[in-house]
């Protein structure tokens, strides 16, 4: 079962961190295509809090100074990147070459999230039984 969505952006929060990634993208130095997905140059986009309200997953968003030691692990040096996290266990969903890709489209942005979530494998922990019932095996002889 898919808890949640992490987006990663690739900048720190806060004043400091802000100014440090709007200095370096400026200079050409730092990039973040989920910022472009999910902000304007001024606030965050109206379509990413409509995209938001219609998924059937919880969205979270994070900088990089505020993940939690399992969320940083997850991420390692590939923000800006979403992950799934799903029965306990980070992973990645989109990555940054993916979220380039979109070139700061909400919609695509949208559709490229359906399309990971339709195609991810059910999960099964190792040793897990299965839910669906056992087929019935003949008795004839």
């Amino acid at each position: 079962m898919v808890d949640r969505l992490l987006g990663v952006y690739n900048a720190d929060g806060g004043l400091v961190g802000e100014l440090r990634y709007i200095v370096g993208h400026v200079l050409g130095t730092r990039s973040c295509a989920l910022c472009g997905i999910t902000h304007s140059p001024i606030r965050r986009k109206r379509e990413w809090d409509a995209l938001v309200t219609e998924l059937d997953v919880r969205v979270d968003l994070r900088h990089l100074n505020e993940l939690d030691e399992r969320e940083r692990a997850a991420v390692g040096d590939s923000a800006p990147v979403v992950l799934v996290d799903r029965d306990g266990m980070l992973s990645p969903l989109l990555d940054d070459a993916q979220l380039t890709a979109l070139d700061g489209s909400v919609a695509a942005f949208g559709a490229a999230v359906r399309a990971a979530l339709a195609a991810l494998e059910p999960f099964e922990p190792e040793g897990a039984v299965s839910r669906e019932p056992a087929p019935e095996q003949s008795t004839a002889g």
